[in-house]
């Protein structure tokens, strides 16, 4: 637990282009907050002790606005920035190194029991507002743009817009070079954190002077 919870931090200085600090993220990152109080519930729910693992699951969703049922799995490495509005339905499955914007929802798309919710791969970025509905996959690597309503599957490395979801020409791709992540399409950040796979910076051409 305590080397999740370190690695947790390291995440979310290293994701978050305002560099916070240890403590920063520590007091004052609801998203970090809401996936601590998840993994507690997770394991409540595990055991058996439903109650109380819904109970933990309503006091952080009002602590922090970030709404997980306490059946979800979550992988290591998640980072749920700005944290509010987000929502992770019972028999949603998270990949390891996720980083979700607020208000994305992994929802149903109706009454159905049994696997309702969607499975997110690892490495896979979901925009502000997206909402992901139904018992879908998405690839691993994929990038979802804000605001989009995906209900079909996502292949691997696939960029995602628009209402409803749709996969765009551009593919992301590794740099080896930079290892960057995306602030967003197509960016790069000079702050990026080693290991995430991301875009090419676009090369800067250089004005000689005259003469």
């Amino acid at each position: 637990m305590l080397a999740e919870i370190r690695r947790d931090i390291r995440v979310a200085r290293q994701r978050d282009p305002a560099r916070p600090t240890a403590l920063e993220v520590v007091f004052c990152y609801p998203g970090v907050h809401a996936v601590w109080g998840h993994r507690i519930s997770h394991w409540l729910w595990l055991r058996g002790a439903r109650l109380a693992a819904r109970a933990l699951a309503e006091l952080t969703r009002i602590l922090t606005g970030v709404d997980i049922h306490p059946g979800a799995v979550l992988g290591s490495g998640l980072f749920i920035d700005h944290a509010t509005g987000v929502v992770i339905g019972e028999t949603a499955e998270v990949g390891d190194d996720v980083t979700l914007y607020h208000g994305v929802t992994l929802g149903g798309t109706g009454t159905d029991i049994g696997k309702r919710h969607p499975t997110v791969g690892d490495r896979v970025i979901i925009g502000a507002g997206a909402k992901i509905l139904g018992p879908i996959k998405i690839g691993d690597g994929s990038r979802i743009g804000a605001n989009s309503v995906v209900v079909k599957e996502v292949p691997s490395a696939a960029v995602v817009v628009g209402v409803p979801g749709r996969s765009s020409a551009a593919t992301v791709r590794p740099d080896t070079t930079t290892r960057c992540c995306p602030i967003w399409w197509g960016s790069a950040s000079s702050r990026c954190s080693a290991g995430w796979p991301g875009w090419r910076p676009k090369p800067t051409t250089t004005r000689r002077p005259d003469g």
